[in-house]
């Protein structure tokens, strides 16, 4: 049903727009599945314990003694809660979607950053490698810094401003 190689088709004539993005969306199904079924599989394992966790606490269950639904509880108070550990996890997963990137370009043959950095290390091409090493290492900061600004939304008692 899905391409197993490549990015795109050939065409014989100039595609539109929407032609060229249906047909890059088409191409790229698999190889996001690939990126994403990890991933999720670790926030959903995250968020899990971390929502039991939460559910056990005692603020919970002050929420149910005083009236307040067991969905009002959950929902309202241990979900927010339990999301602090997932935003977390989403920050490295930034740095670990370059990482794998060598191997899902290899078996999907797309030609990427991961696939050129595994490409200048063989050449010793060290000036390119360095480069994308660079770029990586900054896409890594900016998860970190993604994952502290999620702190903030999700628990606004966090505040980074104080000393």
């Amino acid at each position: 049903v899905f391409p197993l190689a490549g990015v795109s088709s050939e065409f014989e004539f100039e595609p539109t727009f929407w032609v060229w993005f249906s047909d890059r969306a088409w191409h790229m199904f698999l190889p996001i599945c690939c990126y994403v079924a990890g991933s999720f599989a670790m926030l959903t394992l995250l968020m899990k314990n971390s929502l039991l966790d939460q559910i056990s606490a005692d603020y919970v269950r002050t929420v149910i003694a005083k009236g307040g639904t067991r969905r009002r509880a959950i929902w309202g108070h241990a979900f927010r809660n339990s999301l602090i550990p997932v935003a977390t996890g989403l920050g490295p997963m930034i740095g670990l979607v370059f990482a794998g990137s060598i191997i899902i370009e290899s078996i999907f043959e797309i030609p990427g950053m991961g696939r050129l950095s595994w490409d200048a290390l063989n050449g010793r091409d060290y000036s390119v490698f360095l480069a994308l090493l660079s770029l990586t290492a900054s896409f890594q900061l900016i998860g970190n810094l993604i994952s502290d600004i999620l702190y903030m939304v999700i628990d606004p008692r966090i505040d980074f401003s104080r000393k």
